[in-house]
């Protein structure tokens, strides 16, 4: 797909109402914007209204810096409008936390490195040593924070890598196979902007060693599930997921091999979603546009 790099991109849920539409096109074509990308969606169960509309800046009558002033007053306590308002100019920033697998943290760099995520990797965040190699051949830095079983240094670990995130712009956080608990201080200060990748469809088998589960329950399908983090474990709003079939000459170490496949393309699928601001959440949901 062609990059636009000046543009305004205007996402955006309110009561579904008469005239939205025809409100904000308005607004971006009286102020000499160009359209080139609208999508919405009426959620008629709950009479909620859903849209992600970009527009060119070139010739754009009111300064970027301005923008969000004008749908604030315009629409949005008119409406009842939530939005968020982003420009394709200024990259996400995104930090990789990882533990000691490298599939997901691998497959993400090279399709970093190859182009098809455009963001900025500013840091790789660990609390093992394990992977500094994996940085080190991508030229990003590596920093780790070991955390003691007793988890009686998790607050000062965590503390550390906020200040991290703060230092480097950090706009989200994917934890690619990163076995930690992500405490409640850090999921606010990132609200829908943590990114994990469980090793499972949910909603079944959260937590620990999901693809044993499932073998042991004669599943037929296994899967991955990418969802932002909240404070309840594996419960967040879910953005992606994929399933394979497998049969009862699978075994845990098999399934685990063909999970791991379907957790790369899951996660990449997700993080890239992400990156190209097309994902809403509301109610514990999300709303993916295409």
């Amino acid at each position: 797909m062609e990059k636009r790099e000046n543009t305004a991109i205007l996402l955006l849920y309110c009561p579904d109402q008469q005239g939205i539409i025809t409100e904000i096109t308005r607004f971006i074509a009286d102020n000499r914007g160009n359209i080139v990308y609208l999508d919405q969606y009426v959620d008629r169960h709950d009479g909620v209204f859903f849209m992600r509309i970009e527009w060119e800046l070139e010739g754009f009558t009111i300064p970027r810096d301005k923008i969000n002033d004008y749908i604030d007053t315009l629409y949005a306590k008119r409406y009842g409008m939530t939005y968020y308002l982003y420009f394709t100019d200024q990259k996400p920033r995104m930090a990789l936390f990882v533990s000691k697998m490298s599939h997901c943290l691998y497959d993400l760099l090279a399709r970093y490195k190859a182009g098809e995520l455009d963001c900025d990797i500013p840091c790789i965040v660990s609390n093992h040593e394990d992977l500094r190699y994996v940085a080190e051949q991508f030229g990003i830095p590596y920093y780790v924070w070991s955390i003691k079983k007793d988890h009686s240094n998790k607050r000062e670990v965590e503390e550390a890598e906020m200040d991290l995130m703060r230092r480097e712009g950090i706009t989200f956080i994917v934890l690619a196979r990163y076995m930690q608990i992500v405490t409640e201080d850090m999921i606010k200060a990132y609200p829908n902007r943590i990114i994990n990748i469980h090793h499972s469809f949910l909603p079944a088998f959260i937590g620990a060693k999901p693809y044993h589960q499932a073998w042991q329950r004669g599943v037929k399908i296994i899967g991955a599930t990418s969802h932002y983090v909240t404070t309840e474990l594996d419960a967040g709003p879910i953005i992606e997921q994929d399933v394979v079939r497998i049969t009862h000459r699978d075994t845990p170490e098999t399934l685990v091999l063909k999970g791991r496949d379907l957790e790369k393309i899951v996660l990449s699928r997700a993080v890239k979603k992400h990156i190209e601001h097309k994902i809403l959440t509301y109610n514990n949901r999300t709303f993916i546009f295409t």
